[in-house]
């Protein structure tokens, strides 16, 4: 349960204001269609952090050892000053409509999400708990907690949030996992 909980909460503060979060506010204001775009993102998370998951855990079963407890922990840490690093979306990055909502959704979002600060918490969640299926489905409803609100209410929640304090609690929570793994790793 722990590891559906941190993973949950690692990205769900990690995903506001991510390039994939203002991805879901343009999908949504481009088709007006909450759902087939909420199907989409959905299918597309389980499917990119499934893999990632999986790459963080075998990483774990191989490379068992101190030095490779300290690098998860050192990634955490690093994750937590690229968190603090604001995202955006650029113009030439919208994605095309001409294959409709879902279709266009899961796509652009597993192509947006490859190397981008959740997959990467994702991979560092995989090591940590060596639990491909608990980890991908707490990263999944950390994106979900993140991006339905974002499809349903689209740059009301931009215009509200305070995305910088969002930023800095999520920076603050890969911190302090970062620093208890390498503590951890140190004291056994």
């Amino acid at each position: 349960m722990d590891a559906i909980l941190t993973s949950a909460l690692v990205v769900a503060l990690a995903e506001i204001g991510d390039k994939t979060m203002l991805l879901a506010i343009v999908l949504a204001t481009r088709f007006r269609q909450p759902l087939p775009i909420i199907a989409g993102i959905f299918f597309a998370t389980i499917a990119n952090h499934a893999l990632a998951a999986l790459v963080g855990s075998t990483a774990a079963s191989f490379l068992d050892g101190a030095w490779f407890r300290y690098a998860v922990g050192v990634s955490f840490i690093a994750m937590a000053a690229w968190t603090l690093v604001p995202d955006k979306l650029d113009d030439d990055e919208e994605p095309q409509s001409r294959f409709g909502p879902f279709l266009t959704t899961l796509v652009a979002f597993f192509l947006v999400e490859m190397g981008d600060k959740t997959q990467i918490a994702t991979i560092a969640l995989g090591a940590q708990y060596s639990s491909v299926l608990l980890v991908a489905l707490g990263t999944t409803i950390g994106m979900m907690l993140a991006n339905v609100p974002a499809v349903y209410l689209g740059n009301v929640i931009v215009e509200r949030v305070p995305l910088k304090l969002v930023r800095t609690l999520a920076a603050l929570l890969f911190l302090v996992i970062g620093l208890w793994v390498v503590v951890e790793t140190y004291l056994s």
